[in-house]
This record gives structure tokens, sequence and C-alpha cells, in this order.
């Protein structure tokens, strides 16, 4: 178990990073537009489960095997690239539409938002740096890592859940202007191509 008041001391500092905009925030931003509020909570859902296999993959010691072959975070962050770049332009096979941009479905809006965080290496690195602060090495690591993380993960579902669903009450509302549908084509795509060249302009490990 964590020491209450290390956990006091934790919960401030997980908040804080938590209404930080950030790459999470500006994905559930973009499915909420595109696909409304389930799309949005669904993407959520997903970034939330890969940021606890990220603190899982901490605790296991992933940050040794990342010092010993450099390699493995490029490799990563590339593949992040490449994905978030594909849908960047799925965005924008829709630009011309008429009537309705097309529809993103939850379990689509899961799967992606899985995907975009699993494939960005800064998050494992963030883990690396942040969580060890309040451990303590005299204990088992990977349950106190996991609690932390859980803690960090819950302050995400909410914040970023709410940006999305309030995007996609909006995007909603709006869906049937072909002028917004364009409109917010451009933007998601926007949205996905500055979070690929965000993630390529990492220091190299």
């Amino acid at each position: 178990m964590i020491d209450p008041l290390v956990l006091l001391a934790f919960l401030p500092a997980a908040l804080a990073l938590n209404l930080t905009p950030g790459a999470d925030m500006m994905f559930c931003l973009g499915q909420g537009l595109r696909g409304g509020p389930r799309a949005a909570l669904a993407a959520d859902a997903g970034i939330g489960l890969a940021v606890m296999g990220h603190v899982t993959l901490a605790g296991l010691g992933l940050g040794a095997a990342v010092a010993a072959m450099p390699w493995l975070f490029d490799a990563i962050r590339w593949i992040g690239v490449g994905y978030l770049l594909w849908l960047a332009a799925t965005a924008l096979r829709g630009d011309g539409a008429a009537t309705e941009i097309p529809a993103v479905r939850p379990a689509r809006a899961f799967r992606q938002g899985l995907a975009v965080n699993l494939t960005n290496p800064k998050v494992i690195l963030f883990v690396l740096a942040f969580l060890p602060q309040f451990t303590d090495p005299a204990r088992p690591v990977l349950p106190q890592f996991l609690a932390l993380g859980a803690v960090l993960s819950l302050g995400g579902l909410v914040v970023n859940g709410a940006v999305g669903v309030l995007a996609g009450g909006i995007g909603r509302r709006l869906a049937g202007s072909a002028g917004f549908n364009r409109w917010l084509g451009r933007v998601s795509a926007s949205i996905f191509a500055a979070l690929a060249l965000r993630l390529a302009l990492l220091p190299k490990a």
C-alpha cells in the first residue's frame, strides 16, 4: 500500500498534469468533434487503458530495455508518427462531403485512442521520470506503480472525457452543415498531423 501522505502529495500533482492540454486531450477533442460524445468517451477509455499499459511496463522494467536498446524508442515513435498521419489522411477524405462527415464508431475510437497512446514513447518516459518520485524503493515497485498509475489514469479519464463530450455536443449539433463538415475534416486532420509532428520532433533516445 502507498503511504497516505505520499498519496496526498501525488493527487494535486497528477491533477495538474491531467488539466494541462496535451496529446491525449487533443485527441479526445478531435474524436468528440468527429464522432460525438460516445466516440470521445470511447477514445478516452482507450487512452486510459493504454496509460495503465505504460505504467505496467515501466513497473516491470521497460526503462532498462529502452536504455539498453535506444532504437526501440525510435521504432515506437515512428510507428506512432505513421499512424497519426494515416488518421489525418482519413479525416481529409470526407473534406468535400455535402451532408455529413463519416461517423466514428465508439469501438473504432477506442482502438484508435489505445493505439495512439501506446505508440507515444513519451508517455513511458514520463511515467519513468514521474512515478518513482512517489515510490518507496523498500516496497514492491509494481503495485505502487499500478496504484499511482490508476490515479493518474482516472484523472485523465474525467478531464479528457469532459473535453471530448463538450466537443461532441457541439459537433453533433452542427453536423448538418456542409461548411462545418468541410471545416471539421480539416481541423481533425490538422490535430492528427500536429500530434504526428510533435511526436516526430521528440529528442532521440
